[in-house]
């Protein structure tokens, strides 16, 4: 990379659309200039796009007022990578096997056929696979995750295909492409895109888990190895938490409220009597820790389901999402879980110019624009082209025809005569000279 470049990004979840615009220096420092978000309600359930014109009409909102703002001006979006997440995505493993003439060199073709193959796998018909991810290769049953370079007479490529069921797709393309108008850039999975971003490759190689707590949906992405091991999307979130509230019978923006500054993932020593408005606090408090206690079961649960223990995951888990800012929900994860437990953060190859944007809430919308920072990623904002006004000293020319009967009707003389005409005229009526006249002169007078 040698010249900065613009990019957009847009992030489609449940409680909230963001749309961001960062740019990237020679250095590969990501700047992200201005961020722009709108709640949602139910246009939006669990990752997937239920109201098409409704979403569309907020990132139209959105986008607008991006390109308004200082240091996206006068540039216009012209494109945008687009986050890909929700209910029915997952991982598939698989496996490709190529024989080759003895000692053949592997190339990097070889490993695009190989991947090729994977993308053409059969897998279950109520899902389309999205990408496929190389966990690794075996060149003559030796184990290697840089094939490129090695000889062999075989090699077995092991991917992680990421499936979906296909209307997670095709309504982000409906709704970014076909209503608003803006071309894609790319899709980009993003619980993919968020490790690659504020995971380290320490914690990849040893083994680490990462935990999105999500609005309606948690993501729970496993690494081992350095290489993606396990995905899966589970569907309970913070909201969940806010509808069991609803049932002690108020309105889900007042059961929010009551989550956000009363409720405890943890039950207290000494149980609240207090009523808010007619509620319970100590029914508020069984709602949520029993809920509380039921997700986070199902988190852990995860690393069974992955085939592997506790002791395979020294690099702990990494937490991101809303649903984790209700009171002692960290300290919940922690308790029940055996590995150590950090809040996620973006590295600091990432910088967040824009003051009025939550640096937590903008983890996931960073990883999608993070995604368009390789130096082959086409650039998402143009400068308006700037049209050439004429020349101050411009004169207005006839066409020649037209000019030529002028003059030979009027020759180089106005229809108004001036001062000395008239008193040429009147001295050569004076000595009868009229026969010297023009005809035409004195008819066009």
């Amino acid at each position: 990379m040698n010249q900065e470049k613009y990019i957009a990004a847009i992030e489609i979840g449940s409680s909230k659309i963001s749309v961001a615009v960062g740019r990237t220096t020679p250095d590969g420092h990501l700047y992200i200039i201005a961020v722009e978000q709108e709640h949602t309600v139910e246009c939006v359930c669990h990752g997937v796009i239920h109201n098409v014109e409704e979403t569309a009409s907020i990132i139209s909102r959105l986008l607008s007022r991006l390109e308004k703002r200082t240091g996206v001006a006068p540039r216009k979006i012209t494109s945008a990578y687009v986050g890909l997440a929700g209910r029915s995505l997952r991982n598939v493993p698989r496996e490709i096997t190529r024989n080759l003439p003895e000692d053949t060199e592997i190339t990097k073709e070889i490993l695009d056929g190989l991947r090729g193959d994977a993308l053409l796998s059969h897998i279950d018909s109520s899902l389309e696979i999205i990408d496929a991810v190389p966990r690794t290769y075996l060149v003559n049953k030796t184990e290697t995750r840089s094939a490129v370079g090695t000889f062999g007479s075989s090699i077995r490529a092991q991917y992680q295909l990421i499936a979906a069921r296909p209307i997670l797709r095709k309504h982000l393309e409906r709704v970014v492409r076909d209503k608003v108008g803006l071309p894609i850039a790319g899709l980009v999975v993003t619980p993919l895109a968020v490790a690659d971003l504020i995971l380290s490759a320490e914690e990849k190689r040893l083994g680490c888990m990462l935990v999105d707590l999500g609005a309606e949906t948690t993501t729970v992405t496993i690494y081992r190895n350095g290489a993606l091991h396990y995905l899966a999307v589970l569907p309970m979130g913070g909201r969940t938490i806010t509808a069991d509230i609803t049932s002690l019978n108020v309105l889900e923006e007042r059961a929010e409220e009551i989550k956000t500054t009363s409720g405890n993932a943890i039950p207290s020593e000494n149980p609240s009597t207090l009523n808010l408005d007619g509620v319970k606090l100590s029914d508020v408090s069984n709602l949520v820790v029993a809920r509380s206690e039921e997700i986070i079961a199902n988190v852990i649960e995860q690393i069974t389901y992955a085939g592997i223990s506790d002791q395979q995951l020294p690099g702990g888990i990494i937490t991101i999402g809303g649903g984790f800012n209700l009171n002692r929900m960290t300290e919940l994860l922690q308790r029940q879980s055996s590995l150590h437990v950090r809040r996620g953060s973006l590295p600091s190859s990432v910088t967040i110019e824009d003051t009025k944007a939550p640096t937590y809430e903008s983890i996931e919308v960073a990883g999608i624009m993070h995604a368009g920072t390789d130096s082959d990623a086409p650039e998402c904002l143009e400068l308006p082209v700037k049209k050439e006004l004429p020349a101050d000293d411009y004169t207005y020319q006839e066409p020649q025809e037209e000019r030529s009967e002028k003059i030979r009707r009027r020759p180089q003389q106005s229809h108004r005569p001036g001062l000395l005409d008239r008193m040429w005229k009147g001295l050569s009526g004076m000595f009868n000279n009229v026969e010297d006249n023009d005809p035409e002169d004195t008819e066009l007078e």
